[in-house]
């Protein structure tokens, strides 16, 4: 009796052992199930960041910087992603890399580049960081342009010359000027498009509009307030009626000196650039002095490439143009400044270009330079 008890003591213990080694396997595959789980979820891809380098000037210019930072800010806003600007130290190539390469380390895969110094920073950049996706606006990277690379331009010709159009039809009579920036391609089209547009209103549309080769100068700066202003009252003392600034900072110089002439009774007008600057000439009494804006759309195309950049159907490895045909660029649909009948006369302007009979040089040959 005693050997059975033993027998099936013995058996109990074993059968226990066996029960105790399963629950500790089925625990341990549990927990490496776990593990795998742990892995995968700290390997997923972080969200894209999006970030920005300032041309020269800021990035409140009410213009090209700020234009373009607000594309990129509006895609972060609607996708919840993390957004900056840098503004590098300088304009040369080196002060360009530094802060795109600035913005890399600190994570950000996407930038925007505006401005045609960028050029051989982006260049450079693309080679560099095949992971970054980075635009540039206002060059065509003609020298290649990298797979992780979108390079923007605009037919600004197009958008000067509409503005030509409406400045002539706006004052009938008188005279215009014009202050740019830095002497660049960009900037070389609005003046060279603006010329033709006051040209075209002048022969076709009963306006008797001068431009005299004095008043069509460049700054040299896109940052220089004052110099803007100073240009504009000699302008203005001579005689000049509007003056289109395509000039960054520095023509908000020239847009505060209209605002101050016409708080004095003074009838002159500035034309806003890149953006529609009718705010940047707001005098405070419910009127500004903007008469139209030649626009391009830079919120837009950041804005655009920042969230396919974030959905993932990014195309890099191309050059992009746009224009009127696109509806990328032109003026403000409306203005109070401008009269129902004129911008109807402009609308039928536009009509005209995009179905290629009126064309538009973009060089300035046989223009003033």
């Amino acid at each position: 009796m005693k050997k059975l008890l033993a027998v099936l003591l013995a058996l109990v213990v074993v059968f226990s052992f066996a029960s105790c080694s399963k629950d500790e396997a089925a625990t341990t595959t549990t927990a490496s199930s776990s593990t795998t789980t742990t892995t995968a979820v700290a390997e997923k891809e972080e969200p894209l960041k999006l970030g920005m380098v300032t041309d020269a000037g800021t990035i409140d210019d009410r213009s090209f910087n700020q234009g373009t930072y607000e594309g990129v800010v509006k895609a972060a806003e609607e996708l919840g992603l993390e957004s900056t600007y840098l503004r590098p130290s300088g304009t040369t190539t080196t002060d360009y890399l530094t802060a795109i390469s600035d913005l890399y380390d600190q994570g950000y895969r996407f930038i925007a580049c505006p401005g045609y110094l960028f050029a051989e920073a982006v260049a450079q950049a693309q080679e560099m960081y095949p992971d970054l996706k980075i635009i540039i606006i206002d060059d065509p990277l003609s020298a290649g342009i990298g797979e992780n690379t979108v390079a923007i331009t605009f037919r600004e010709h197009e958008a000067g010359f509409l503005a030509g159009v409406a400045t002539a039809l706006k004052l009938g009579e008188g005279e215009v000027g014009f202050v740019g920036g830095l002497e660049i391609p960009s900037v070389q089209k609005f003046n060279w498009g603006f010329q033709q547009g006051v040209a075209y209103a002048n022969e076709n549309m009963g306006t008797d509009i001068a431009m005299n080769a004095n008043n069509f100068v460049y700054s040299g700066s896109f940052a220089d307030l004052a110099l803007g202003q100073q240009l504009a009252t000699a302008m203005y003392d001579s005689g000049v009626d509007a003056i289109f600034a395509a000039a960054g900072g520095t023509g908000v110089g020239v847009i505060n000196e209209a605002k101050n002439r016409r708080l004095s009774g003074s009838d002159v007008w500035a034309i806003g650039v890149d953006v529609d600057q009718y705010s940047v000439g707001d005098m405070g009494n419910g009127e500004s002095c903007i008469l139209t804006s030649a626009m391009k759309d830079v919120a837009g195309v950041a804005y655009d490439q920042a969230v396919a950049a974030a959905k993932g159907t990014y195309n890099g490895g191309v050059h992009i143009e746009l224009g009127i045909a696109e509806d990328r660029a032109g003026i403000p649909a409306s203005n109070p400044n401008l009269t129902p009948e004129i911008e109807e006369q402009v609308a039928q302007v536009v009509e005209l270009i995009k179905a290629g009979e009126i064309t538009i040089q973009s060089t300035g040959d046989g223009l003033i330079k």
